[in-house]
C-alpha cells in the first residue's frame, strides 16, 4: 500500500462518518483556539505593561519610602524615616540627576459653581511634567518655585476640565479643592491610563499645599530622571548613599524602570504560560475524544481490517492507516483552531483597540505541534489495536 493509497483510504473512512468526524475536529479546534486566544491575551497584557513603563522614559528611577530587603539597621524592613521635601531637594542635587519630582497624593472633591466631583489629587512640582513626559494643551503646568513655598495654582486633567467647564476655557477660573481656592493655570492634553492612574481624571497642585491639605509630612514617591541611561546604576547608588547619609539608615528603596519592566514582564510571561496550560486541558479532552472515536471505528471496521489483511496488507500498514486518520483529524482541527483563535483575538482588539493583544508566532507553531502530538498520542493505541486484529476471526465475525 503506497502513501497515496494510505491517505486516500484514511480520508475515505473519515468521509464515511461525516458527523462524527466533524464533532471530533470541532473539539480539537476549540482547544487550539482557546490556547491561541489566551496566549494572545497574556502576551497582550505583558506588552501593555511594558509600553506603559516605556512611556515613563528609559532613564527613570523611583524612590520609595521603606526598605524591601532586610538589613542590619532595619531587621524587619519597614520605614524608619519618611521621605521629606528636604530629601527631594537633596536627591535633585545628586550628580547625574537631570530632573526630579516629588509626589504627595490624596483624593479630594473639586468644585466649580454647582458642579463637583471627587478626583485623585497629586501634589508635585513643575518638573513633573518633564519627568512623566506629559503634554499641556492649554496654559502651563505648575510654576517653578521653592517646593516648601506651596501655592494655589492647579492643573486639570482633560476629563476634569471638560466635565467642570464644558466648552468654556477654565484658564484663570477659580475652583475649590476641599476648603481651598485654586486658580486654574493649565489643562493637560488627553493621556489616558498609565500605571494605575487615569491622567485625564487627575488634578495637580503644588506639593507643599497638597501635604497641608492631606495633613501629611512625608512624600509618597520621588521620581528621578537621569542624564544618561548608561549611568543608571551609578546614579541609583549615589541616591541611596545620599539618603543613607541623611537618614543614618537604609530605609528607602530605589528601583529603576528597567527592573520594574523586567519584574512585570517575568510575571506576565509566567501568566501567559499558565493560561496556555489551562487552555491545553481542553486539548487533552479533545485527544480523549479522538481516541474514543478511533476505538469505536476499530470495533466497527473489524471485517474491513480482516479483509485488508487477507489481501496482503501488513500489520504495520494497518497501524499507519488508523494513525493517519487520527493525525488528519488533529491537523484539520488544529488549522481550524488557529483560525478560530486568531478571529477571536481580532474581534477582541476591535472592541479594545488600546490593548495590544497579539498571538506570538511561537504560539501558532506550538499549538499546531501540540495538536499533532495529541492526535498521534491518542490515536496510537486504537491504531495498534487495529493492527493486532486477527483476520480470520474478523472475517468470521468472531472477537
Amino acid at each position: 500500500m503506497s502513501l497515496q493509497d494510505l491517505l486516500a483510504f484514511a480520508l475515505g473512512a473519515l468521509r464515511g462518518h461525516r458527523l462524527r468526524t466533524a464533532l471530533t475536529v470541532l473539539g480539537i479546534a476549540v482547544g487550539i483556539g482557546a490556547v491561541v486566544a489566551l496566549t494572545a491575551l497574556g502576551e497582550g497584557a505583558r506588552r501593555y505593561v511594558v509600553q506603559e513603563f516605556a512611556a515613563l522614559g528609559s532613564n527613570l528611577l523611583i524612590v520609595l519610602p521603606g526598605k524591601v530587603e532586610t538589613s542590619g539597621a532595619a531587621p524587619y524592613g519597614g520605614v524608619l524615616r519618611d521621605l521629606t521635601l528636604d530629601d527631594f531637594q537633596a536627591v535633585a542635587r545628586v550628580a547625574g540627576v537631570k530632573k526630579a519630582a516629588p509626589l504627595a497624593s490624596g483624593a479630594e472633591t473639586v468644585r466649580f459653581g454647582d458642579l463637583s466631583r471627587s478626583v485623585p489629587v497629586l501634589g508635585t512640582t513643575a518638573d513633573f511634567v518633564v519627568v512623566r513626559r506629559l503634554v499641556v494643551s492649554h496654559g502651563s503646568f505648575l510654576p517653578s518655585r521653592d517646593p516648601h513655598a506651596g501655592g494655589f495654582e492647579i492643573v486639570l486633567g482633560f476629563k476634569v476640565a471638560r466635565e467642570l467647564f464644558g466648552s468654556q476655557s477654565p484658564l484663570g477660573k477659580t475652583v475649590r479643592v476641599g476648603p481651598y481656592r485654586f486658580r486654574v493655570v493649565g489643562v493637560l492634553a488627553p493621556r489616558g491610563r498609565g500605571l494605575g492612574f487615569d491622567f485625564d481624571e487627575l488634578v495637580f497642585i503644588p506639593v507643599r499645599t497638597a501635604m497641608r491639605i492631606f495633613n501629611r509630612t512625608s512624600l509618597f514617591r520621588i521620581l528621578v530622571e537621569c542624564h544618561d541611561h548608561r549611568e543608571m546604576n551609578t546614579v541609583r547608588k549615589r541616591v541611596e548613599e545620599e539618603l543613607y547619609r541623611r537618614h543614618r539608615a537604609e530605609d528607602v528603596t530605589v528601583v529603576s524602570q528597567e527592573a520594574l519592566v523586567e519584574a512585570f514582564s517575568s510575571i506576565l510571561r509566567a501568566l501567559t504560560w499558565a493560561l496556555s496550560g489551562i487552555a491545553a486541558v481542553s486539548l487533552l479532552v479533545a485527544g480523549i475524544g479522538i481516541m474514543n472515536v478511533m476505538l469505536v471505528a476499530v470495533t466497527e471496521r473489524r471485517r474491513e481490517i480482516g479483509l485488508l489483511k487477507a489481501v496482503g496488507v501488513t500489520n504495520h500498514q494497518v497501524l499507519m492507516v488508523f494513525l493517519a486518520e487520527a493525525l488528519i483529524l488533529a491537523t484539520v482541527g488544529g488549522a481550524l483552531g488557529l483560525g478560530l483563535g486568531s478571529a477571536s483575538v481580532w474581534v477582541f482588539v476591535g472592541f479594545y483597540p488600546s490593548f495590544p493583544a497579539t498571538t506570538p508566532p511561537w504560539a501558532f507553531a506550538t499549538a499546531l505541534a501540540v495538536a499533532l502530538s495529541v492526535g498521534a498520542l491518542f490515536g496510537l493505541w486504537p491504531a495498534a489495536r487495529a493492527a493486532r486484529v486477527d483476520p480470520v476471526l474478523a472475517l468470521s465475525g468472531g472477537r
